[in-house]
């Protein structure tokens, strides 16, 4: 009786494992052939987009320059070229491999969903620049045309991811930058950075730390063999030349909208203030909802009320409202100096704390996969 017994256990525990196993759609072997079906299509959609900026520097993409980049064996290339010829997606000639129009619309659409996810989560999750390309990297894989058109309008349209590089519309045209590396910009000419390179990392983390990104206003100061430097009004700047070879720039606007003597609410002293002009026009999206809804409308005045001993966030006042600001929000608002403000010191006496938790902050940085709303979600 106790050896039937145990018997039927072990049947029953083997079913069981069975069932765990083999169930259709949720058993473990279920899942782990839709995990290798979705890394298989990300690794085509990758595979796309790596012949495509081949294509978009005038090259064409190879067998070596697919495998170093996807990380895969030689052996393991060969197959993913022979599938993608098979779907009608690429075509192997001479001198690389080239996108079908087919692999071309495809590939578009995953660079599309790359940087207007990047622009989302600059814009309306405030995520630093540094981390962006990751997040997108990601989630570029899960987003439909119909989620990205929503996304797209969700953003007021935009043409640039924060990096600078143009985001294809729909139909997967877009304007190419019309720009030069800075290593070609003349010495002692103002330029304005349009682009930055974010590969290789190393060099991209150097343009970072630097603080030059899209939309400032440059000027070489020395160029030799070795190195450039370069101002930025503030401070100089010693860039290697690889360095700035990815940075590309444009000449400035001929006619600026702003009142001469404008500047950024982030280069204001404490005590100092000023009279709202605008916000950038790189402002978008949630983070130029959330600072107009604060007050930092045009003609409001804002003033620097306590600066922070870790440098962010600073207490600002605004229509008679203490608020804190990180430096890359107070870096999208544009100010005109005024006398007669408080001098610096009277923010501590409105109760204010060293960290401003008092006030409203802003600072988002959370991924924000799941919490935009209304929109799509990876």
């Amino acid at each position: 009786m106790e050896n039937a017994q145990s018997g039927l256990l072990i049947i029953l525990v083997l079913l069981l494992l069975g069932a765990g196993i083999f169930w259709p759609r949720a058993g473990l072997a279920a899942l782990a052939r839709k995990q290798w079906i979705r890394r298989r299509r990300e690794l085509f959609e990758d595979a796309l987009k790596h012949v495509l900026a081949w294509e978009g520097r005038a090259e064409n993409a190879t067998r070596d320059s697919l495998a170093g980049a996807l990380e895969i064996s030689q052996r393991r290339t060969l197959g993913l070229i022979a599938r993608m010829e098979a779907q009608g997606l690429v075509q192997t000639v001479a001198v690389g491999i080239r996108l079908t129009p087919v692999g071309e619309r495809l590939a578009l659409h995953i660079v599309r969903a790359h940087r207007l996810w990047e622009r989302y989560l600059s814009d309306d999750a405030d995520v630093p620049i540094s981390r962006l390309h990751q997040a997108a990297e990601k989630a570029e894989h899960h987003l439909s045309a119909e989620k990205l058109d929503e996304l797209e309008a969700h953003l007021g349209h935009p043409r640039h991811d924060p990096h600078g590089d143009p985001i294809p519309a729909a139909d997967g045209s877009f304007s190419p930058l019309d720009a030069v590396s800075l290593v070609e910009w003349p010495s002692h000419k103002t330029a304005r950075i349009v682009h930055i390179e974010d590969e290789p990392d190393i060099i991209f983390q150097q343009i970072l730390a630097a603080d030059l990104r899209p939309g400032k206003a440059v000027r070489i100061v020395e160029n030799d063999p070795q190195r450039l430097v370069v101002s930025d009004g503030e401070q100089e700047h010693r860039l290697a030349r690889a360095v700035a070879a990815n940075i590309q720039v444009v000449a400035p606007a001929p006619h600026s909208r702003r009142p001469e003597g404008s500047r950024r609410l982030s280069e204001l002293a404490e005590g100092q203030g000023g009279e709202v002009v605008e916000l950038d026009p790189d402002c978008r999206g949630f983070s130029r909802r959330r600072l107009l809804d604060l007050g930092l409308t045009p003609q409001a005045r804002v003033s620097v009320e306590l600066n922070n001993t870790f440098g962010d966030p600073r207490g600002y006042r605004v229509r008679g409202t203490m608020i804190a600001l990180r430096k890359r929000q107070a870096d999208q608002i544009w100010v005109r100096l005024m006398d007669g403000f408080a001098p610096a010191g009277q923010g501590a006496q409105s109760g204010l704390s060293r960290n401003a938790t008092s006030s409203p902050n802003l600072d988002t940085t959370s991924e924000a996969n799941d919490s935009w709303n209304g929109g799509p979600r990876p």
